[in-house]
């Protein structure tokens, strides 16, 4: 965790409003970045998107993520995937829309969105440290049915950094499910990507609508700039 002999507190340019964070009671939160979701043969692709579109968020969420890194933030990376028998995978997931590949059938990272197989890992750009915490979530939110909150409570964590994909889904959910909880959220705007670019506007739009309903959005450029407190 950071060190208790720098200065703990940063204040990020964001919108709707500035925010200041204590760093010590803060996570970075990086939301599915997984190779199903990323690359060419997984998840992503069998919906029929086109996975490049989520590229852009790879070099800001890596900026961020090495200076949490420096100052000895705490950094949680989630991956969404289900058991290899599907049993924690509702029907009415599995069988949605006419995907060319169905969750649990095989493909050229493994079986699509299982859980210990190539395509359900994080990509290498971001690949989790030893040190760092991995939340495997069966849903969009990175709350529901996983030890989250239980490890926020732990390390006493009051904010989150939030980047991840895709913005309107998996990033939107689990903020919505923190804002409930009482967790100051901020979304890092150019490290959040979407299929289809007017839903990342949108996204981040309801995010910080009316006063922040539900959190404060940011850049990477205005997160860096606040977290350099931490290492001056």
């Amino acid at each position: 965790m950071l060190s208790s002999s720098k200065p703990t507190l940063g204040v990020i340019s964001a919108e709707p409003e500035p925010i200041m964070l204590d760093w010590p009671a803060t996570a970075l939160l990086i939301i599915d970045m997984q190779r199903d979701f990323m690359e060419p043969g997984g998840f992503g692709e069998t919906l029929g998107n086109d996975v490049s579109q989520l590229a852009r968020a790879v070099k800001p969420i890596s900026a961020v993520l090495k200076a949490a890194r420096d100052t000895g933030m705490l950094v949680i990376h989630t991956r969404e995937g289900h058991l290899p028998d599907l049993s924690d995978a509702p029907p009415a997931k599995v069988e949605r829309g006419a995907p060319s590949l169905r969750i649990g059938d095989p493909g050229p990272m493994g079986r699509i969105l299982i859980r210990g197989e190539a395509g359900h890992d994080i990509i290498p750009e971001l690949y989790p440290l030893d040190s760092e915490i991995v939340i495997d979530k069966p849903g969009k939110g990175a709350f529901y049915a996983t030890e989250l909150a239980d490890v926020l409570e732990k390390y006493g964590i009051e904010n989150l950094l939030v980047c991840g994909v895709t913005t309107e889904v998996c990033v939107n959910t689990t903020v919505r499910e923190a804002n409930d909880r009482g967790y100051r959220c901020v979304v890092m705007s150019d490290g959040c990507a979407s299929y289809f670019p007017e839903f990342h506007e949108m996204g981040l739009k309801m995010i910080k609508a009316q006063g922040g309903i539900f959190g404060w959005v940011a850049d990477s450029a205005a997160v860096l700039e606040a977290m350099k407190v931490s290492t001056t």
